[in-house]
């Protein structure tokens, strides 16, 4: 029978636990650990002696639970079989977490539910290796952060979605906005996940949350984004200008929607009549802003062709009949735009 003579495990970094085969082991074996690893003895399914770094010799007396335990006299070379599991000590900070699918939460400010996806990465460290190895890895041969990350989602993700949906809620935060307090609520977390990792030996060394978004694709985010989107272009045109726009927008698509056939008259009809009012809220809207702030200067109709026309024009920009008073040919009494008649002494105005 085979008798191994020297243990060591040179792993990669993400691997917490590792499990040397139960081959057979026998007084003198070298054991050795590396820095920032440990080595636990196992035997019958009990945790004997813990080595830290360093090259420790079976025969030596600094594994005396092991010893008493297989009852072999000091010195033999009888083998024995026992198990050595081989814990990495060493920080690991780049353990990912994250939700599979969005989370449905209420914004408080719009009132309406949004689907949530929260994102990070958390750092740990193997504090007590007895109680990791009993408690979580068991007789895993390998025991990885990757499995760490599994076996926690379920509680990570459970406070992450509570707190956020807390911090929402009593800051009045739109999740639209919530990436200025994602530092803020990766501290909290941190907190509020410390003591269950501490139960399974693991030292909570950071905690982060690099991203609280929503899908861009989902259709309530986009009709929500729309709705900002219109919000804001009212707030900086204000409500009039707004209203001209959309009535300009909606006659300029229907007459390049219409071609051909009846359309093709349609579409010109619509055109002209397009062309007919486009004038006049142009005129508007330019009077508006060469006006001062906040004042809109009000548009009147031309007497003639019933057009819009800014007030203060003298002639009118569609049929081009020149308006204001003029005074009467017999009595020079004022007479109003438009008038056929003197309103002083019914003199025919031409």
């Amino acid at each position: 029978m085979a008798i191994i003579d020297r243990v060591k495990y040179d792993g990669p970094g993400n691997v917490l636990v590792w499990r040397h085969p139960p081959d057979d082991l026998s007084w003198g074996t070298q054991v050795i650990v590396n820095q920032s690893q440990e080595a636990i003895f196992f035997k019958g399914g009990q945790a004997l002696d813990v080595l830290g770094p360093g090259t420790h010799k079976l025969e030596t007396s600094n594994i005396p639970l092991l010893r008493t335990l297989i009852k072999i006299p000091f010195g033999g070379e009888t083998p024995f079989a026992a198990e050595i599991y081989y814990v990495n000590k060493a920080t690991n900070l780049d353990i990912k977490w994250g939700t599979k699918s969005p989370i449905p939460v209420l914004d408080p400010k719009y009132n309406i539910f949004l689907p949530v996806r929260a994102f990070g990465q958390f750092g740990v460290r193997v504090q007590d290796s007895r109680k990791f190895v009993m408690q979580l890895s068991g007789t895993m041969n390998e025991f990885t952060t990757e499995t760490l990350s599994e076996y926690f989602r379920g509680i990570i993700l459970t406070k992450a979605k509570d707190y956020i949906a807390e911090t929402i809620v009593q800051k009045k935060v739109n999740l639209l906005e919530i990436t200025a307090f994602l530092e803020e609520i990766s501290a909290e977390l941190q907190k509020k996940l410390a003591k269950d990792f501490a139960n399974f030996g693991i030292q909570l060394v950071n905690f982060l949350l690099n991203s609280i978004n929503v899908p861009d694709d989902d259709d309530t985010v986009i009709r929500l984004k729309k709705a900002l989107a219109e919000k804001a272009e009212i707030d900086i045109l204000g409500d009039g200008n707004y209203k001209m726009k959309r009535a300009l927008d909606a006659m300029n698509s229907a007459a390049s929607n219409e071609s051909g056939g009846a359309g093709a008259g349609m579409g010109l009809g619509m055109g002209m009549g397009a062309g007919a009012g486009m004038g006049g809220m142009m005129a508007g809207m330019m009077g508006s802003m060469a006006g001062p702030a906040g004042v809109q200067a009000p548009a009147a109709a031309c007497p003639g062709c019933k057009g819009q026309v800014a007030a203060g024009a003298k002639f009118c920009p569609h049929c081009g009949k020149a308006l204001g008073a003029r005074p009467c040919p017999k009595c020079a009494v004022e007479a109003p735009a438009g008038a056929k008649f003197c309103p002083g002494c019914g003199q025919a105005i031409p």
